[in-house]
């Protein structure tokens, strides 16, 4: 059974007159009548009862018109979803923050990709460093990553969205807690709550290198990965910490966010994904987060070298 077969027959059934639906089809008369007799013989019963003044449905017609209307309706939604499919409209993609950009923009972005690209299914999943996201991007676990670069994986592709400075996270009894901004050197005494060092975070590494600079190494009390730990441990009074300034928009009683002094250390925010996946949805999403994010001056692509 051919598609325009039964295309043909839902017309005449619907119109019960052959001339009606043959200008419905945009086709002429002889033809389509042509047509429907072959479709009867293939199924080896009529299907119309047709008469000089009328047409009417046999019993198989009754049915088959009931099933033509449906297999029809699948068929120009699949169509539809194809081509949705081919505009980046539909489809589906598990994308992952990083723990310090998780409660500042996976919100925001969320509810941007869902307006933006409401056939599209997402997967979100919100704190993880940026080394589990690469091993994740390579097996394909994840599409898309939000994270903190240099990502050195050659079957990656990364896009630096924007670049911020680190910021203090004081406990609200800490003597600077009221202070304006806080002298990074006025810490080396103070315990520090930090990303893990194992795992190869690389805001660990930036706090590293930013204390390294005044003069001195964090004394590491505790290791945490989750930014919601880090800065709940701070609350608490278990140390001080330094985080990229988006954390700020974290709001954790006790915790006090304070601008450092004289600190030039600053921390890239970069969208990664496979360099062989060229779905047309990737590509409506990565637009969607590129407009998102506020600091498209520091936008650049880095491929790296084959």
């Amino acid at each position: 059974m051919e598609l325009r077969h039964l295309r043909y027959f839902v017309a005449v059934a619907e119109e019960r007159h052959f001339g009606r639906a043959a200008a419905r089809l945009h086709i002429a008369q002889p033809p389509l009548s042509q047509q429907i007799r072959r479709f009867e013989d293939e199924l080896g019963e009529p299907l119309l009862y047709r008469t000089t003044r009328s047409v009417e449905l046999s019993p198989a017609g009754e049915v088959l018109l009931d099933r033509g209307r449906e297999i029809l309706a699948a068929v120009d939604s699949a169509i539809e979803d194809a081509r949705r499919a081919a505009r980046g409209e539909y489809g589906r993609l598990a994308i992952g923050f990083t723990g310090s950009c998780t409660y500042e923009m996976l919100p925001s972005l969320a509810a941007a990709l869902r307006r933006e690209l409401p056939g599209v299914v997402l997967d979100l999943r919100g704190e993880l460093l940026t080394p589990a996201q690469v091993a994740q991007l390579v097996d394909g676990t994840l599409d898309l990553g939000l994270l903190r670069p240099p990502v050195r994986e050659r079957d990656l592709c990364t896009e630096v969205l924007r670049s911020e400075p680190l910021v203090a996270v004081l406990p609200a009894a800490h003597p600077l807690a009221d202070a304006d901004a806080v002298p990074l050197e006025v810490l080396r005494d103070e315990p520090f709550v930090t990303y893990p060092s194992h795992f190869r975070s690389v805001v660990h590494d930036a706090v590293e290198d930013a204390c390294a600079a005044h003069g001195f190494k964090p004394l590491a009390a505790h290791e945490v990965a989750e930014t919601s730990t880090l800065v709940s441990f701070v609350a608490a009074g278990l140390g001080v910490s330094l985080v990229p300034a988006s954390v700020g928009n974290m709001t954790v009683e006790g915790a006090i966010y304070r601008p450092l002094v004289h600190d030039a250390t600053r921390v890239e925010l970069a969208a990664a994904w496979r360099r062989d996946d060229e779905r047309p949805v990737l590509a409506r999403a990565l637009d969607v987060i590129r407009r998102g994010t506020e600091s498209g001056r520091h936008r650049g692509v880095t491929r790296m070298p084959a």
